[in-house]
């Protein structure tokens, strides 16, 4: 078993590994991940953060921020579900299954995000525990696929885009879920420039639609400078 899923609390493990539709068909069974999956996020970006900024000392801001979009994207850290054994170890519903859950890519990188925070939390808020077990994972990838994914990182090339023509300030994301069920959500995003829309995405997550509003809106500059 690999060691993000050695836990001295196995009942913090197992709420990491809930899926909202299992609450649903499973009401008595507890909370789900989702508030773990918050801070799952907000800890893989700052260790994604200080490692890139400590391995590659001549990158500037941008071509960092790129990296590290790419390094913890939806994809990879589906990858990295898998590759700690996560993917049958997920608590799903029945729907969730029948769609093919265990090798959805968003409740992959999810449930992988929740377990991070899990484990964080398992270990007394001890991040070194954390960044151990990270930083292994990241060493894995091919540092020629990640610069490779990086540069076509949308939400990246708006970005660089508003801040060149428009403003320095980055671009604003407002997402809402829509439609869809727990298991299958859809999302619609938005995404303003000093408070003016420029582009709008849908998704199966968060990220997705906000990706999808990013490449909305560079068509759209792109479609105004044609004209």
């Amino acid at each position: 078993m690999h060691k993000l899923l050695n836990f001295h609390e196995d009942k913090l493990l197992r709420h990491a590994l809930t899926h909202r539709s299992y609450v649903n068909e499973n009401p008595d069974t507890g909370e789900h991940n989702e508030r773990l999956e918050f801070l799952g996020d907000a800890l893989l970006n700052f260790l994604s953060g200080q490692y890139l900024y400590t391995k590659f000392p001549e990158k500037g801001e941008d071509e960092l921020t790129r990296i590290r979009s790419a390094l913890v994207d939806e994809k990879q850290l589906a990858k990295f579900a898998i590759e700690v054994g996560l993917d049958l170890r997920m608590r799903l519903g029945k729907g969730a299954i029948r769609d093919g859950g265990y090798q959805n890519p968003n409740l992959l990188s999810s449930t992988f995000e929740a377990v991070i925070a899990a484990y964080y939390l398992d270990n007394n808020r001890n991040i070194e525990a954390v960044r151990a077990i990270i930083e292994t994972l990241f060493d894995s990838v091919s540092q020629t696929t990640v610069e490779k994914r990086s540069h076509v990182d949308a939400k990246n090339r708006f970005q660089e885009w508003v801040q060149k023509n428009i403003t320095i300030t980055p671009p604003k994301y407002q997402t809402l879920q829509v439609g869809g069920v727990s298991h299958a959500p859809e999302f619609l995003a938005h995404v303003y420039v000093e408070d003016k829309i420029y582009g709008e995405g849908r998704g199966k997550s968060k990220k997705e639609a906000e990706k999808a509003a990013a490449e909305n809106a560079l068509e759209n500059v792109e479609s105004r400078k044609q004209v």
